[in-house]
């Protein structure tokens, strides 16, 4: 992020405080209304020529680019797998309070592994459970692969769209 002097371009395409578009006009006249308004010049990008630039406060430059850095973190990193535990013969409520808890997960950007513990013959139960769960989820998530029935629990797991 460059700012105010730092700014070596003679003309600059300059946004106003409140997204006004200015137009082109010569970088120390951009640097005077700046400093009129108490703010800083900042330099959006340098790919264009004349570069955009915009009046804003510091902090707000300095959270942009914290926030611009976080994401782009984020998607370096990939997303998360958070398992979700269920049982058999899990009760409405619980039930509702799982889904929410599910779709909040995947409207975050992670991935969610649902997993029903087996404790007798249950296996027709929670693979219905399962997949009456995804179905609720259909409209911010996708299933992944299929339901795996392995042992002593059924999963499946969901990703957003």
């Amino acid at each position: 992020m460059i700012l105010n002097e730092k700014i070596k371009a003679s003309e600059v395409e300059l946004t106003g405080l409140d997204g006004e578009e200015l137009g082109i006009i010569s970088t120390k006249e951009a640097l005077k209304l700046a400093k009129e308004a108490g703010v800083d010049l900042v330099c959006l990008s340098l790919a264009s020529s004349p570069p955009p630039c915009r009046l804003m406060a510091r902090q707000d430059a300095q959270q942009k680019k914290v926030k611009e850095k976080q994401t782009q973190r984020k998607q370096e990193k990939g997303p998360k797998i958070k398992e979700i535990r269920l049982n058999a013969d899990i009760e409405e409520h619980d039930y509702d309070t799982k889904k929410r808890q599910a779709e909040k997960i995947i409207r975050g950007g992670d991935w969610v592994q649902l997993n029903v513990k087996l404790q007798r013959k249950e296996t027709e139960a929670a693979r219905k459970l399962v997949s009456e769960l995804a179905a609720d989820l259909a409209e911010c998530a996708q299933q992944e692969k299929g339901i795996q029935v392995s042992g002593k629990q059924v999963s499946l797991t969901l990703r957003p769209r």
